[in-house]
């Protein structure tokens, strides 16, 4: 989460501005009452509003977010069934870590472990371990935690406590396995982009291991630009490196996304636990699995993966409940979603879902090239996202250019630019999710064509502080 602080050095509101702040509509009864002013904003108010007020004052003030069906930077769900949402409400009351009051939820969340761990190929799925997340942020941390848990446990003779591994991994990582090595006090090492490869190289990460790496963490379905990095080759280089030196290297495979993808459009790709060195996986519930925010899932190819130390249990009706987590309480609805949608679509269904969003996002790839001002990195056709930069003699604007223009028109697209070695490279990014339909890719067609005029008789770019290009990490 974000930290805050303050009002960002803002003058405090004088008292004529907190009177007019509040319409006077918002009175319980009678518009002419005296409402002296509007409630503090950084302060506790000295005394209760009526529902209806506190309500209107917070809902009208939300109304500055943008929409999130608009957004194509995120690849958090945006749109759920009714039904589902029902489901929710009734559950938001329910803590996920009290297993024992409700045994039910819990049985739905073992549920949805075993259901992944088939819809993965596990070797076993009935041994299979795993549990919910608030998110792949946390399920990155409880894998990354389980590799140096086991790498500490094989080096135990060698190494004293304060050893600090290493961890391999491209530099397109989402930026929780940044957090990751800084909080648990492991060394990143990160395979530079090369070129048009915009992600990890198998033989690049296999050179970076040694005695104290952890583990090799490979993306199935890069943030930067949707393209899946080759699993397959990666566990093929690391069982080449075991060969010569006897590093025997696990790989967690983040599929934050590509996970809920890949099974159902991509089934001849090996990229799971068919692979032997996959140890791990990861993926987020609330992305393509089609869930609201916040649930992930990490699931362990068999116990011997998941070290028994870090493992708390509680007692679950008289018997013993394993948990893993970073978080206690949280609510049950978003597990319970997840069932729900699992049980909803089915494989057939997810298939059909999955299949729509990246059948709009190829289209809208290829009409984005069609206007002749775009070149195309990725077209859509592993994670439904594609990435685009504008062609070298386009000189009167930039794709920061067209992000603030289209922002105008409410999309949210991001620009940004790629990290180390291609950072001469900025993009935009169109994330194509369930609910965004044909008809509204259209529309941004459309927004974008009105645009175009504008922004080709511009002089030059518009200024930008280089520092604020940041990549976007949803």
């Amino acid at each position: 989460m974000a930290l805050h602080q303050g009002r960002h050095g803002r003058p405090a509101p004088s008292e004529e501005h907190r009177r007019l702040a509040l319409n006077p509509f918002f009175g319980e009864a009678d518009p002419t009452a005296p409402m002296v002013a509007a409630p503090p904003t950084h302060r506790l108010p000295e005394d209760p509003l009526p529902p209806s007020t506190a309500y209107r004052l917070v809902h009208d003030e939300l109304m500055l977010d943008g929409n999130s069906r608009l957004n194509l930077a995120t690849f958090v769900t945006t749109w759920m069934e009714p039904q589902a949402g029902v489901l929710m409400s009734e559950c938001r009351d329910k803590n996920m870590i009290d297993k024992d009051e409700y045994p039910r939820t819990a049985e739905l969340e073992r549920r949805c472990v075993a259901m992944l761990a088939d819809l993965w190929n596990a070797p076993d799925p009935a041994s299979t371990v795993g549990c919910s997340t608030t998110g792949s942020s946390e399920a990155c941390m409880l894998a990354g935690m389980a590799l140096k848990r086991r790498w500490s446990a094989r080096n135990a003779d060698r190494y004293p406590a304060t050893a600090r591994p290493n961890l391999v991994m491209g530099v397109n990582v989402q930026v929780c396995w940044e957090k990751f090595c800084t909080f648990w006090e492991v060394e990143p090492r990160q395979v530079p982009m090369d070129g048009e490869r915009f992600h990890l190289d198998p033989q690049a990460a296999a050179e970076l291991c040694d005695e104290n790496t952890i583990g090799v963490v490979g993306i199935l379905g890069s943030t930067f630009d949707g393209s899946y990095e080759p699993i397959a080759d990666l566990c093929a280089a690391l069982d080449d490196l075991q060969e010569r030196t006897g590093l025997d290297i696990p790989v967690h495979v983040d599929g934050a996304s590509g996970a809920m993808i890949a099974p159902f459009l991509d089934p001849d790709l090996v990229w799971d636990f068919r692979l032997p060195r996959v140890s791990s996986i990861n993926t987020s519930g609330h992305k393509y699995g089609l869930v609201y925010p916040g649930v992930g899932w990490a699931l362990w190819r068999s116990p011997a993966e998941l070290p028994e130390e870090l493992v708390f249990r509680v007692n679950y009706l008289g018997g013993d409940m394993p948990t893993f987590a970073l978080n206690f309480s949280r609510p049950g609805a978003q597990v319970v979603a997840q069932y729900y949608t699992f049980l909803r679509l089915g494989r057939e269904g997810y298939r059909a879902v999955q299949q729509a969003s990246r059948d709009i996002a190829r289209r809208l790839a290829v009409q984005f090239e069609a206007l002749e001002d775009f070149r195309l990195l990725t077209r859509g056709d592993e994670l439904p996202v594609f990435a685009v930069t504008t062609k070298p003699d386009v000189q009167a604007y930039d794709v920061f250019d067209v992000s603030r223009r289209l922002r105008e028109r409410g999309w949210l697209v991001p620009a940004y630019t790629f990290p180390a070695n291609r950072q001469d490279l900025s993009v935009l990014r169109v994330v194509c999710r369930n609910g965004f339909s044909s008809d509204l890719a259209e529309l941004l067609l459309d927004d974008l064509r009105g645009l175009l005029p504008e922004l080709r008789s511009q002089p030059h770019p518009l200024h930008r502080d280089p520092g604020v290009q940041t990549a976007f990490h949803h």
